[in-house]
């Protein structure tokens, strides 16, 4: 089964494209989309995902893990299931034996939504704490931890943003203690600024989680499109990274030059810069590697120092 939450209408016996309260769903194998019909009761969707999060090895009192993929905007359900696939079986490659669930905000199949879909995702935004995160970490044992992780793709960088920033105003949420291991963001469709060290637009983000680990591509000609469609000009963290020095949790890698020398692989249209990271394993390994916390960032064999001072995803 593949697990998702649902933030759409049900339209037929599948979803629309308007915000909803949260449905959960377990979705076949053999099917190729999300349907109305695969939804299940939340607590029985709870219960599965957290069984499908003990696969990984132990260590110490650590039992599982799950990791949050939300997607960006102009996606099909058809497509964000297909991602969500895609992730978790280049994750199990690596030798990941959590659990993946996705998060589906109500995204409209066209890019000319692209303003509507930033509108309806700040309205979903609370249910991916409300509904995903937060439960998850009332529902540990003293016995039985569950390290949890946040894995976001261009505005799926936003809805994060937004929705642990609603989580800290929500005292039903702020009363109790939550938070996630590793906050990976990769296209990031938010500004560069927004994640500064101090801003009060990130300062739930990095309130709740060990680290933000924000991958950026300065070739990725998406992100300069949507810097056009909000009439702005504001840097995106999924074009030119982070600020220096970046804050105390974050950390800044560098993808051009990677995605520059696996060109001819990923194609030169438009989105090519913009959605790669899902069919590079050498980024999918890098994923798995933050996750599992086993080595320091300045190790990994997927990454290399640049002369700027941050580090550069390369091939091992």
């Amino acid at each position: 089964m593949d697990y998702l939450f649902v933030a759409r209408t049900k339209k037929g016996d599948a979803f629309g494209d308007e915000p909803a309260t949260s449905h959960f769903v377990a979705v076949p194998e053999t099917s190729r989309d999300i349907l109305w019909s695969h939804r299940i009761a939340k607590s029985e969707w709870r219960r599965a995902v957290m069984d499908a999060s003990k696969g990984g090895t132990p260590s110490g009192l650590t039992k599982g893990d799950i990791v949050f993929y939300v997607h960006g905007f102009n996606n099909s359900q058809a497509l964000v299931l297909a991602r969500h696939r895609k992730i978790r079986a280049a994750l199990a490659a690596q030798g990941f034996a959590g659990v993946v669930v996705s998060f589906d905000w109500p995204s409209a199949d066209s890019a000319l939504n692209y303003l509507e879909d930033r509108d309806d995702a700040k309205s979903a935004a609370h249910q991916l704490v409300t509904e995903g995160v937060a439960p998850f970490a009332r529902l540990q044992e003293p016995d039985c931890r569950i390290d949890m992780h946040v894995l976001a793709h261009s505005t799926g960088a936003y809805v994060v943003r937004e929705a642990f920033d609603d989580a800290d105003d929500r005292m039903s949420v702020a009363a109790h203690n939550w938070s996630v291991s590793q906050i990976l963001l990769f296209a990031a469709d938010i500004s560069v600024q927004s994640l500064d060290d101090g801003n009060p637009k990130s300062s739930s983000l990095y309130r709740h989680c060990v680290r933000l680990t924000n991958y950026y591509n300065p070739l990725d000609e998406v992100l300069s499109i949507s810097a056009v469609k909000r009439i702005g000009v504001a840097r995106r963290a999924g074009r030119v990274g982070l600020d220096e020095p970046p804050a105390a949790k974050a950390v800044n890698v560098y993808c051009g030059a990677h995605f520059r020398d696996n060109q001819h692989i990923y194609g030169t249209g438009i989105t090519a810069g913009h959605t790669w990271y899902f069919d590079d394993p050498v980024f999918m390994r890098d994923v798995h590697l933050t996750i599992s916390g086993q080595l320091d960032r300045h190790e990994f064999p997927t990454r290399a120092p640049t002369t700027l001072g941050n580090l550069a995803l390369k091939a091992p």
